[in-house]
């Protein structure tokens, strides 16, 4: 299993580092990763006996992204529209069902995980197409991504007090405070890509080291919910794609709104 979890770690690796210094590559990829993330979340809810509109949500998904990198913006908050759109057309949908039962339920986790991976993820675009975007999502990813391998490798090594073990079991207060440390040090390794000084570094890095975890944890209660270990197995050894961009769907959006202020 380690073995596996290197190998994949560094093909993952080696993937970001040849796709983030290409705008257009990167906005393709982070396409790709909506697309396969819906596709995981989607059939993790289809084990769950849950009647989802499974292929018109990762449509939609898909037009998110591809609109941000071809800076489709004829109004503010533009993006919102789709959402209207996919809501408006899921509500239509419905007319064509047998039965009433279930209506709720469908409608909103389509259009929870379009918000939820697509929307959220789609700031990964965002942030690499900003002045010095490429510096902004290199420090995001050095950021929230050590900071999952700092929970991971703290944990295993001193984790003894089990963090939420309802929601995940092998996650410990140990292996938090590791991923906070470990995001900090991110955090100064890429200061000199950040227009922040020390004392507001320190306070994003522990701001999104606390989002990151998060979003970490709500895709631990959902695969909890839909009874499955991971959410897919396209990374031998680490699970699905939702399983590595967990984090990030909670700290991209949230550091790009902190850049977008300054």
């Amino acid at each position: 299993m380690l073995i596996k979890r290197l190998i994949s770690s560094a093909l993952l690796i080696s993937l970001i580092i040849t796709v983030i210094f290409f705008d257009w590559l990167c906005a393709l990829v982070v396409t790709f990763f909506v697309m396969a993330g819906l596709y995981e979340y989607f059939t993790m809810l289809e084990k769950k006996g849950i009647k989802i509109y499974k292929y018109f949500g990762i449509g939609v998904g898909i037009i998110i992204p591809l609109s941000i990198m071809f800076r489709f913006e004829p109004t503010k908050n533009w993006e919102l529209l789709f959402i209207v759109v996919a809501l408006f057309s899921l509500i239509l949908m419905q007319f064509k069902r047998r039965d009433n039962s279930g209506v709720i339920v469908d409608i909103s986790t389509t259009l929870f995980g379009i918000l939820y991976v697509s929307w959220f993820f789609s700031f990964m675009i965002k942030i690499r197409y900003l002045a010095g975007g490429l510096g902004l999502l290199a420090a995001l990813l050095l950021i929230t991504k050590l900071g999952d391998i700092g929970a991971y490798l703290v944990g295993v090594k001193w984790g003894k007090h089990l963090l939420i073990p309802r929601i995940s079991p092998n996650k410990t207060v140990e292996g938090s405070l590791g991923s906070l440390g470990f995001s900090i040090l991110g955090a100064l390794a890429s200061k000199s890509f950040l227009p922040f000084n020390y004392w507001q570094l320190f306070t994003v890095a522990i701001g999104l080291n606390i989002l990151g975890q998060l979003g970490d944890l709500s895709e631990s209660l959902l695969k909890r919910d839909c009874q499955v270990k991971d959410s897919g197995n396209i990374f031998p050894g680490m699970g699905g794609v939702l399983d590595e961009i967990d984090s990030l769907l909670f700290t991209a959006p949230v550091f790009y709104f902190i850049l977008a202020r300054l």
